[in-house]
């Protein structure tokens, strides 16, 4: 059987030339067919528009060249994360905007006084501009004006920390004076001498023998002294 011949040549190297490009072609058609399956599927939630899409495809080149000018500018993926973080933006704005009544869980605003509810007392207001203020600031941000209560509790809390510092301080100084003495004892006793041997000739074994009875001797009790009534004569 003869080789096909390509536009009337009938060379073997033309012919697998061009038998490498046909399935060059045809590897690259159907890839072009896959791949806009894949890319519609992560850019279209539609299913119906996602098989559209490949349907197109299947006219060679041409298909995916339309596809590539009319899908979607952004993936799925994207637009998901993207309103994940609009949300959480929201969320964090509305906790710095309103917060909820410790007593009824009613939402109110950060400048309230009082809940619009249970008609409870959430702030008080500055002496000097009427602002609200927190329960635990010491002074007003606005005016610089100290906070009674919150003042003496910090002057309080303040006293009652340098107390147990000093107490601490006292501890310690007087651990370490003791540690001194007992040092200061242990150096002395250590200092001097444990046996007469030490100050002069060693002694015989007869004035070893009674030294060491006359030191284990118990002391001798004080006499006791009676004393004696006189009787008085009778008057």
């Amino acid at each position: 059987m003869a080789p096909l011949a390509y536009f009337g040549i009938s060379s073997s190297g033309l012919t697998i030339v061009i038998d490498l490009m046909i399935v060059f072609a045809v590897v690259l058609y159907l890839s072009l067919i896959y791949w806009t399956f894949a890319d519609a599927r992560r850019r279209i939630a539609d299913p119906a528009l996602v098989a559209c899409s490949t349907v197109a495809s299947m006219f060679p080149y041409v298909g995916t060249i339309i596809y590539m000018v009319l899908r979607p500018p952004e993936y799925l993926e994207d637009v998901r994360e993207r309103e994940l973080e609009m949300q959480a933006a929201e969320a964090r704005l509305y906790q710095l905007e309103y917060e909820l009544c410790p007593h009824c869980d009613y939402r109110v605003e950060r400048d309230f006084v009082r809940c619009p509810s249970c008609l409870r007392k959430l702030k008080d207001r500055c002496v000097s501009c009427a602002r609200p203020l927190d329960r635990s600031w010491t002074i007003c941000p606005y005016c610089e004006t100290e906070v009674p209560g919150s003042a003496t509790a910090g002057r309080s809390r303040r006293r009652r920390a340098e107390g147990d510092t000093v107490a601490a301080r006292e501890i310690t100084s007087s651990a370490a004076r003791s540690s001194e003495a007992i040092g200061s004892r242990s150096r002395a006793r250590a200092e001097q001498p444990t046996s007469p041997d030490l100050l002069g000739e060693p002694l015989a074994p007869g004035e070893l023998a009674a030294s060491t009875r006359a030191a284990t001797a118990p002391e001798p009790a004080a006499p006791r002294t009676r004393t004696t009534r006189r009787a008085t004569p009778p008057s």
